[in-house]
């Protein structure tokens, strides 16, 4: 049947085993569409930004301590996930992120502003990586939860993929663009450029903000709706399992993605848009695992997948750290990266959004942006071991003990043979979505 503006698809459109049809019926859905492009421009922005004030920070310090320094106030602010979760289960959705929007929106206009008269400090670097981290972090369990309220369970997993596409786009477009923005324009132009585009993706958000959503009552405390999505997570050993793998993700991997890619880039005689373009072959990988993802719709085994494809890629990272100084096969490693990063990303916000009631999604969401928030500390960390041991010999051993983290609760949470955990796929999704905190699918 034909979708009247702004509605979501229906049953009929996904097809009667809920798979074929279900990727057509989300291109389909209006509402999801502004989402989506949303979602690009404003990670797009981000993408441009993180790169240029990254490389500014590493331009005046010429330290990878002084880059750990800025990544890990840019950072800080996923600790404040858990409230930001809570506050996503009753308010509105649209408005959290129309607010982050704008936030970033005036933080790139007073940068650029700043810069245009030819005194950017790294005092006024770090504030500014500070203000964008406010103005991304805390809107993630409202930009993440929303996507279940567009599109439904059914549709999910693919609905993930895509929104995974989008990740893979931003990160070939965001530093690539960056890189380029930043060698014709320089810092105030730049992002000047980058402070349009979050006014773009502010106005796209507008027509969505009466679209009903699944939200508490604003009568309970915080503290008891913070209490009551710990207790959810705690229930599931799903939720745990992934929310453990993102922690030692976030505490092995992404502060090298995030924090160390300009020292690569110098052993590779790379220039700021030559960082942009080996940044740019990882999101191109991760664009093909999301695209297959999506169209693999909503199928069976999303925990093994996860799981393997988590440790693989570990292991990608730890071939990128070996490539190093060869160019070429440093391209082809980031690209495998980029691939299982896509199965990573994507299957993890579908697990834990399946694995969770809808009233409670903000509040897991929330706990995973306070596992992410563990970025700062190790970034430091990691900073200083990079300092005395090399960035190639850090990133090789952390990803290899990541390696060893995931088998290790994959075992304990993720085991499809264990008692814990069985298979998730197209009747499971459908009855997941009338579940009760951290009951899951069914065991079958």
């Amino acid at each position: 049947m034909p979708e009247s503006p702004l509605s979501a698809p229906t049953g009929a459109e996904r097809g009667p085993d809920g798979q074929g049809a279900v990727f057509p019926a989300l291109l389909r859905n209006q509402r999801f569409q502004l989402l989506w492009w949303s979602n690009l421009l404003f990670f797009t922005a981000m993408g441009c930004q993180t790169l240029i004030l990254g490389w500014l920070a590493y331009e005046t310090t010429q330290s990878a301590l002084g880059v750990a320094v800025f990544a890990a106030v840019r950072y800080a602010p996923m600790l404040f996930g858990v409230v930001a979760g809570a506050y996503a289960d009753r308010v509105s959705r649209v408005r959290m992120l129309l607010l982050a929007a704008s936030c970033a929106l005036l933080v790139s206009a007073l940068l650029a502003g700043i810069a245009w008269t030819g005194q950017l400090p790294f005092s006024w670097l770090v504030i500014g990586g500070f203000v964008l981290g406010l103005s991304e972090s805390p809107s993630q369990p409202a930009r993440s939860s929303l996507v279940f309220d567009l599109v439904g369970a059914k549709s999910l997993s693919s609905a993930n993929s895509l929104n995974a596409m989008t990740t893979s786009l931003t990160q070939v477009l965001g530093p690539a663009a960056g890189g380029a923005l930043f060698a014709g324009l320089h810092a105030a132009g730049s992002l000047g450029v980058v402070a349009v585009l979050y006014l773009v993706s502010a106005v796209l958000l507008v027509p969505l903000r009466r679209v009903p959503v699944s939200r508490h009552q604003a009568t309970e405390k915080l503290s008891s709706m913070i209490l009551s999505g710990l207790r959810a997570a705690a229930g599931s050993p799903v939720i745990v399992g992934v929310l453990a793998i993102t922690l030692a993700s976030n505490l092995l991997i992404w502060p090298i993605l995030n924090s160390f890619m300009p020292i690569y880039a110098e052993l590779l005689e790379l220039g700021a848009d030559g960082l942009g373009y080996l940044l740019g072959c990882c999101s191109a990988g991760g664009l093909v695992g999301s695209l297959v993802l999506a169209r693999l719709g909503d199928f069976r085994f999303k925990t093994v997948v996860f799981w393997w494809g988590t440790a693989a890629w570990g292991l990608a990272w730890a071939g990128f750290a070996l490539s190093i100084p060869r160019i070429g096969l440093a391209v082809v490693a980031i690209v495998v990266v980029g691939v299982f990063s896509a199965v990573f990303g994507s299957l993890r916000m579908t697990l834990l959004l399946l694995e969770t009631a809808p009233q409670l999604h903000g509040r897991v969401l929330g706990l995973l942006e306070f596992a992410i928030g563990a970025i700062p500390v190790s970034t430091l960390v990691l900073g200083a071991v990079v300092e005395q041991a090399g960035v190639v010999a850090t990133t090789f051993v952390a990803s290899m003990i990541f390696v060893l983290v995931v088998i290790v609760v994959g075992l304990l949470c993720l085991n499809p043979a264990s008692s814990f955990v069985r298979r998730y796929g197209g009747r499971d999704a459908e009855i997941v979505r009338h579940c009760g905190p951290g009951t899951g699918a069914p065991r079958t």
